[in-house]
């Protein structure tokens, strides 16, 4: 069973058809019990970063998120989801991410001729070509849509980074059987649907 962790931040039924496109239905859930029972799980979301840790807090998703990685079930954070797993982030100064990856979550800065958010289809460079990248090639393109972005504190946990004007971002990391992509995988065509299929092939 392929879960889908359910604490109303935007972009999710986006991943769920997606995921029901390669021939896995997700199950959209908040239940701890199911959620742990899944073979994999995907936390996706498109948001502000201090709601959504809220939202998670008020769910009580906190200790089963923590316990899925402690457990090695595969899990992928998409976007937002992949923020949330990290120690902080500008949008929201005050607030603790889950802190389960380390590093830190910074704004675009601003840059003569770039635009934020940065929204549209850009390639990745693979420092450590992780599992989520069999098959795909490094001047293919993904797509993003976020003003936010990742400096990892390890960078052995590094599998792709994104140069988009001045600023080299970290958009993808791995560490166990724990992933996560600040690109968006389900808008990404051909090339996101393979990652997608290679996430739920470990």
């Amino acid at each position: 069973m392929l879960a889908m962790i359910d604490y109303d931040a935007g972009n999710i039924r986006s991943v769920a058809k997606a995921c029901e496109a390669i021939g896995s239905p997700a199950v959209l859930t908040r239940d701890p019990e199911r959620i742990l029972a899944a073979d994999h799980i995907i936390l996706p979301g498109v948001g502000s970063f201090g709601e959504a840790m809220s939202r998670l807090h008020s769910y009580g998703l906190i200790p089963v998120i923590q316990e899925a990685v402690i457990r090695e079930i595969p899990f992928l954070g998409i976007c937002l989801g992949l923020q949330l797993l990290f120690a902080s982030s500008q949008e929201s100064p005050h607030t603790r991410g889950l802190g389960i990856l380390p590093g830190d979550i910074y704004r675009i800065p601003a840059q003569e001729g770039i635009k934020i958010p940065h929204i549209g289809w850009n390639s990745l460079s693979f420092p450590r070509k992780g599992r989520l990248f069999r098959g795909i090639k490094e001047e293919d393109d993904v797509y993003f849509v976020h003003s936010y972005y990742l400096k990892a504190e390890d960078p052995s946990i590094v599998t792709s980074r994104t140069q988009y004007g001045a600023v080299q971002m970290d958009t993808s990391v791995e560490r166990g059987n724990l992933f996560a992509c600040q690109f968006h995988p389900e808008k990404s065509s051909h090339v996101g649907l393979q990652i997608l299929r290679n996430f739920l092939e470990v």
